[in-house]
């Protein structure tokens, strides 16, 4: 395989790409050209805000291309088209083969939730510590452990020592994690609700994976009241829920909230009020648990 280099100013990124899409390409990624220089742009805002740009002053494009020609030919294409113009080809590169499953997999090693509870991907020999293991690999949903409000959910369900006989929902599931984790501490009545399809789909497969039981839909799926509700969001979304989520907590019960940063932990209370009081129970890299008792 064969990679076209390009650099393309911030207006005509999405031409150049559709361009080379149409003209085959494998595949087509953007980077930042000034990543790593004091001219390094940050692209992405916090969750919730949205971005300070739509993309790069100055991209990097690279194409990938089954053998030199095409790439050649694109090249040629491309440099005679009008909307070119103040784009530059950078040159044509050969891509050594690599075994890039093995490689991805380098990428995640096991997650250490307290040392005696880990996420550990199904390539990987659990440590010898590990006493309860997750077995997650990365996939299409959200959740895979290596996020702070994804340990921070399951180091409050592992502080608890022990779910057994308790009703837990999981409310936007994605890979299932939680709900997983929550099982993994003795919980058997056990449901996760997510909006999205793929999320269910991949929360009933890695539940199947752990050996574990539980129910997994779209958010109707979630009735009565339960002992545990994990939401694992953004902040906006669980001020919206707030009167929905706080209505399945039983007498007794926890609500265990993440996706919140800092900065946000007055604006959950406010909406929770109405019906529970939050506290701010753990903090990590900027983002913060919050939970409350009926």
């Amino acid at each position: 395989m064969f990679e076209l280099r390009l650099l393309a100013p911030e207006e005509k990124i999405e031409i150049v790409s559709d361009a080379l899409e149409a003209l085959d390409a494998l595949s087509v990624s953007v980077e930042d050209a000034d990543a790593q220089t004091e001219a390094e742009q940050a692209l992405f805002g916090e969750p919730g805000m949205p971005p300070p740009s739509a993309g790069w002053q100055r991209s990097r494009v690279i194409a990938l291309f089954p053998d030199e020609a095409a790439a050649r030919d694109a090249g040629e294409v491309l440099s005679a088209q009008d909307f070119f113009e103040g784009c530059e080809l950078v040159g044509i590169a050969d891509v050594p083969e690599q075994d890039w499953v093995r490689l991805t997999q380098s990428q995640f090693a096991p997650v250490d939730i307290t040392p005696e509870f880990w996420i550990v991907p199904t390539w990987h020999e659990p440590p010898a510590a590990a006493q309860k293991v997750i077995r997650l690999d990365p996939g299409l949903a959200f959740g895979t452990g290596t996020h702070p409000t994804t340990r921070m959910c399951l180091r409050w369900i592992a502080r608890q020592g022990s779910l057994a006989g308790q009703r837990v929902l999981d409310y936007g599931c994605g890979s299932g994690i939680l709900a997983i984790g929550a099982a993994k501490f003795g919980a058997t009545d056990i449901d996760a609700v997510d909006i999205d399809d793929a999320a269910v789909e991949s929360t009933r497969l890695n539940a199947e994976a752990n050996g574990v039981g539980l129910r997994a839909g779209l958010p109707d799926a979630a009735r009565g009241s339960y002992q545990v509700v994990l939401a694992n969001i953004l902040a906006t979304p669980l001020k919206v829920l707030a009167p929905l989520l706080c209505q399945h907590v039983a007498p007794g019960g926890a609500l265990v909230l993440a996706g919140i940063l800092d900065r946000q932990a007055q604006e959950l209370k406010d909406a929770y009020a109405p019906h529970l009081q939050l506290e701010v129970s753990d903090s990590e890299d900027g983002w913060i648990l919050m939970t409350a008792r009926r």
